[in-house]
């Protein structure tokens, strides 16, 4: 293994803080720096991390230049800007999902990573979970068979998290149910169309223009003869959380767990299966292992969020950043890459057009394919 190390800063405190122990144990990551603007969080953080180097501005860090790569976790409105100011002071990105929240911000990242030749990637939890490392394992022993069809869902109540969320269409939020169904084939979104359906709370649809209770997607995949089904909730609609990803295949199939906590099933012809999905830790460099079953959090109080509701994410954070940092040591591009990343975003940004345009299909721009 390389001794090569990255100087990481991580912006952003909240569900960020989640990553700064496991970058402190990854051999070749060094937790440089934090940033948030809140002085007081800031500290506690620092304090408790023992990390010195602390900005509440994030201009001030990316003038420092000892700073290789910052891991944006701030809200996702800042995402793109942040993104692309990162990547013209010369620093590596890791930016938490989605991408951005327009196609011309997508577009802007893409071409910013090819403007200066440094790295991006979209933290994307699911294609990082054990569920899917799972189902792709199966894949490429052969298990599956040809694969038919592919579907997801991301179904989640989001009343009470900041105001910013407060009416978002469903499909602005939707690369935890489309990354998925374009990493197992390894395929590109071609072109989408979109449904509306049902009506969210009245006070909620000024904000963004959007009516829709559920959002459900088809996504034609380039070069193949595949097509995969997205479905996103977001308010109104009555469901446990679940991010899921079913697979079709010609000799199994596998379909994601309906309720939280029981075990998925593959089907092998009229045959179903209860599996229990296997931990996928030992892909992983030894010191980080332990990160793919445990919380960096000691009092249950301090869980954020998106961890009460998304168990842990399927232990993907280690993951995440041992693909972000082996990337930026080895010189080899991360999955999902700047233009993969714009491919899975703007098929929610297009999927929501398609959906106020009663369906229209709507084709991904050629930035967001691979040449």
């Amino acid at each position: 293994m390389s001794e090569k190390k990255i100087n990481v800063a991580i912006v952003g405190l909240g569900f960020g803080a989640e990553f700064i122990p496991i970058y402190q144990k990854h051999p070749n990551a060094n937790m440089y720096a934090i940033c948030q603007r809140n002085a007081g969080k800031l500290n506690e953080i620092g304090d408790a991390f023992g990390i010195e180097k602390r900005y509440t501005s994030y201009e001030e860090l990316l003038k420092d230049p000892d700073v290789d790569a910052v891991h944006i976790n701030t809200p996702i409105q800042s995402h793109a800007e942040q993104s692309i100011a990162a990547l013209h002071a010369g620093k590596h990105v890791a930016c938490t999902v989605p991408m951005a929240t327009t196609v011309d911000e997508c577009r802007r990242i893409v071409e910013a990573v090819q403007e200066t030749g440094l790295t991006y990637m979209m933290m994307e939890t699911v294609v990082y979970s054990r569920e899917f490392l799972f189902i792709k394992e199966l894949y490429e022993k052969g298990e599956l068979g040809k694969i038919q069809f592919l579907r997801g869902s991301h179904q989640q109540e989001m009343a009470g998290w900041p105001g910013y969320w407060e009416g978002l269409p469903p499909m602005y939020y939707a690369t935890h149910c489309v990354s998925p169904v374009l990493a197992l084939p390894k395929a590109e979104a071609e072109y989408v169309s979109c449904f509306g359906s049902g009506r969210i709370d009245e006070e909620l649809i000024p904000k963004y223009g959007s009516p829709f209770a559920i959002e459900s997607c088809h996504i034609k995949l380039k070069d193949t003869d595949l097509s995969a089904e997205v479905t996103r909730s977001l308010f109104n609609t009555a469901r446990q959380y679940r991010e899921s990803f079913d697979v079709y295949g010609s000799k199994k199939s596998f379909e994601w767990t309906l309720v939280e906590h029981e075990e998925s099933v593959i089907h092998t012809g009229e045959t179903p299966e209860r599996v229990k999905i296997p931990d996928y830790a030992h892909l992983l460099p030894e010191e980080i292992q332990g990160f793919t079953t445990q919380g960096v959090y000691g009092d249950e109080g301090e869980t954020h969020l998106s961890f009460i509701q998304g168990s842990g994410h399927g232990g993907s954070h280690p993951h995440l950043v041992n693909e972000f940092v082996s990337a930026l040591v080895n010189g080899r591009q991360p999955y999902p890459n700047a233009t993969q990343s714009a491919n899975i975003t703007c098929v929610g940004i297009l999927a929501h057009d398609s959906a106020m345009a009663g369906g229209e299909k709507k084709y991904l721009p050629d930035f967001t394919l691979s040449k």
